[in-house]
């Protein structure tokens, strides 16, 4: 096996682990009405990266996990708040603040930065593979366990509440995946692409499937097959894979629009 070959394969299984993230995380954003979210998760992600490579200096930490760690703090302030939304755009300003911040702090490894910012499929490590998949795994368990309460709370939270789910506690929870999911999709797409590649083809399959269980499925699928063409087309031209899929997949959500008119 070839370079060339290594590289493919890193890229056909980040494009499979983005499709399970985008159908799953994807579908809640939408169906919970937050998408702001994932733009407010990657940038803080980016804040969070920065200042454990700050930090790296004194103490041997990955930075991938502060970026997972202020991705979830905004999920959590986000929770909390009575508009979401706002809270979002808040952390949004601060954490990109933190953001250029810590990277003015360390401009010899501010590239490592700007690669979470860009992302590129082709240029994946074994390492970057581990990570994702390790999280994608666990984001898919806590689904599994927890589909029916986080479907409840999204679609009724009043009548969950009747209920007896903690419907706080269970919000919390849900928007943490959803940002922890971000976290991941950016190691493939980058900060600037990742609302696209996750939002655009869940909110797609919601104005086409007539059930929930199509939006997790043509989500899925719609993010699939355009990384699998973001991927072919960067190997015959000299093209971002990212760029090209996220295009894909924005067109797909203006064909449906078009279709639903």
């Amino acid at each position: 096996m070839n370079m060339l070959d290594e590289f493919i394969i890193r890229a056909i299984v980040a494009i499979f682990l983005l499709a399970i993230n985008s159908s799953l995380a994807g579908s809640f954003t939408i169906f919970r009405d937050v998408p702001f979210l994932v733009a407010g998760s990657a940038h803080a992600a980016l804040a969070g990266a920065a200042l454990f490579i700050v930090l790296e200096g004194w103490v041997a930490i990955n930075p991938f996990l502060g970026a997972v760690l202020f991705a979830i703090l905004i999920a959590v302030s986000a929770s909390r708040a009575k508009q979401a939304n706002v809270a979002i755009g808040i952390s949004f300003a601060f954490s990109m603040s933190l953001a250029v911040l810590f990277i003015s702090l360390i401009k010899e490894q501010a590239a490592r930065v700007w690669g979470l910012l860009f992302g590129d499929l082709l240029l994946l490590t074994d390492r970057d593979i581990l990570m994702m998949t390790t999280f994608t795994v666990i984001l898919l368990a806590i689904y599994l366990v927890f589909m029916r309460e986080f479907l409840f709370i999204s679609f009724d939270a009043e009548g969950a509440e009747v209920s007896g789910i903690n419907v706080a506690w269970f919000n919390v929870l849900l928007l943490s995946t959803i940002s922890l999911a971000t976290v991941v999709a950016m190691k493939a797409v980058g900060a600037i692409l990742v609302y696209a590649m996750l939002m655009a083809p869940a909110a797609a399959a919601n104005r086409v499937a007539g059930s929930v269980g199509r939006v997790f499925l043509l989500s899925g699928v719609f993010a699939l097959v355009a990384g699998f063409l973001g991927m072919l087309v960067a190997m015959i031209l000299p093209v971002a894979p990212s760029a090209v899929a996220a295009l894909m997949v924005t067109t797909i959500y203006f064909i449906t629009l078009k279709r639903r008119e």
